[in-house]
């Protein structure tokens, strides 16, 4: 019997790749593809796969925050991470949530199929660019970034990368008065009063390139 997937990126041609590289076996099928966290999170409770492959960054409801609304539906989930972010807080954050697996999508193509398949069978399986950040002792910022919310982390990121609270409201597909709720609640968790301070300290949390 095959390994049910269900496909969650907001990019066509990356799901398309993927699809392919998946159903070039005998053993993983996809029945259905999501192009953000509330459409992989609505299709989950219809089709009931076996695997959900999801990127974290996507419009609306981004990875973090549907990997929780998933895990909530059924606490069974099995959960693959495949992302951009290559780094200890983006890794921890996805298992906490109850992501199973976490690969980079720089090496996804080499490891996905057999991440999927120890996934399929309740296993973790992370990346091996990544297995150095779990045995590192977590670092002060990422306690503190930890005070954030799935949604309150996703625009923190987005701020610190330059985005204003008009342009991130279109991004998360919010209003920019819930931008700017969120930005108020950062800033009180993380201790900070400006865009300066809050890009200072992604950068020295790892999250942000100089």
């Amino acid at each position: 019997m095959s390994i049910q997937v269900l496909l969650v990126d907001d990019h066509e041609v990356v799901r398309a790749g993927y699809r392919r590289l998946l159903e070039n076996t005998l053993d993983i099928k996809i029945i259905a593809e999501a192009t953000s966290g509330e459409e992989a999170y609505s299709i989950y409770g219809k089709q009931k796969p076996d695997v959900v492959v999801m990127d974290l960054s996507m419009p609306g409801m981004g990875g973090l925050e549907a990997i929780r609304k998933i895990r909530h539906y059924n606490k069974n989930a099995k959960i693959l991470i495949f992302s951009v972010h290559e780094n200890e807080i983006f890794l921890n954050r996805a298992l906490e949530e109850g992501a199973l697996g976490y690969i980079t999508k720089r090496s996804a193509a080499k490891v996905m199929v057999e991440a999927v398949r120890q996934v399929a069978q309740g296993k973790t399986f992370i990346g091996n660019e990544l297995k150095l950040y779990l045995e590192r002792k977590v670092t002060g910022e990422d306690s503190l970034f930890n005070q954030l919310s799935p949604r309150e982390f996703e625009v923190f990121l987005l701020l610190a990368e330059g985005k204003s609270v008009n342009e991130i409201a279109e991004i998360l597909t919010l209003s920019s008065k819930t931008v700017g709720h969120h930005y108020t609640h950062i800033k009180k968790k993380l201790k900070i009063s400006s865009i300066s301070e809050l890009t200072r300290l992604a950068i020295r949390g790892g999250v942000l390139e100089p």
